[in-house]
């Protein structure tokens, strides 16, 4: 059974930053391919970028694109996501999840683990 722990969520105003990270335990972390979802208030959760086992295959989604930055160290079994020039729209609870596949994609169904989730605030 694979945990994950999501941190480093807060408050931050528009044009600021955030990392958040993920440390993931219970199984081999370079056989995990993980991706990152958040959900706002009143909607469904939404695919926010994913990271295959090596690194070579990541996808972030358009509204994310050029502004938020994944990373993985398999040394310390965590992944990050490295968050600039966020905006209100940003404002979710972000959640980690992982997959044993190769590389989970976009859709929330590919992943077998989730983490809790930790919450980013926006302001304006």
């Amino acid at each position: 059974q694979v945990q994950l722990a999501e941190s480093g969520g807060g408050l931050v105003q528009a044009g600021g930053s955030l990392r958040l990270s993920c440390a993931a335990s219970g199984r081999t972390f370079s056989t995990l391919s993980m991706g990152w979802f958040r959900q706002a208030p009143g909607k469904e959760r939404e695919f926010v970028v994913a990271i295959s086992w090596s690194d070579i295959d990541i996808e972030y989604a358009d509204s994310v694109k050029g502004r938020f930055t994944i990373s993985r160290d398999n040394a310390k079994n965590t992944v990050y996501l490295r968050m600039n020039s966020l905006k209100p729209e940003d404002t979710a609870v972000y959640y980690c999840a992982a997959s044993p596949r190769y590389y989970g994609g976009r859709y929330p169904g590919e992943y077998d683990y989730w983490g809790q989730g930790t919450q980013v605030t926006v302001s304006s």
